[in-house]
């Protein structure tokens, strides 16, 4: 678990200011992403945050929703889900946020789903 936590602390966060202004979009539209789980974020290090690499290319990332939706289905808290989107997955064989970045949304849904 020290893994788990030392590799969350490292990750870049964005506030929803900082992601209105990543995503050129108002903050009301920036909160309607988190709110219909387009993103996730936590208030773990005070401010709410979004993870940084939740944001590919301006957008969010499009294979996050439907895993986001699969994990909060399992029972798991938005901490959790940026727990284990964080935390090396041995089924992967490496992090399942690494997994969905070079495309494997499917192999990532299937291990989400075997957590319910």
């Amino acid at each position: 678990m020290s893994d788990e936590v030392a590799e969350i602390s490292a990750v870049e966060w964005l506030t929803t200011p900082e992601l209105a202004e990543v995503l050129d979009e108002p903050l009301g539209r920036v909160r309607r992403l988190i709110a219909e789980q387009y993103l996730v974020g936590s208030t773990r290090n005070g401010a709410y945050a979004v993870p940084a690499v939740f944001i590919v290319d301006g957008r969010p990332l499009a294979s996050l929703r439907g895993t986001i939706i699969v994990l909060a289905d399992a029972g798991f808290s938005d901490d959790e889900i940026i727990d284990w989107l964080f935390a090396d997955e041995p089924e992967l064989g490496r992090t399942p946020i690494a997994a969905l970045l070079d495309g494997h949304k499917s192999a990532v849904r299937r291990v989400a789903r075997t957590l319910a």
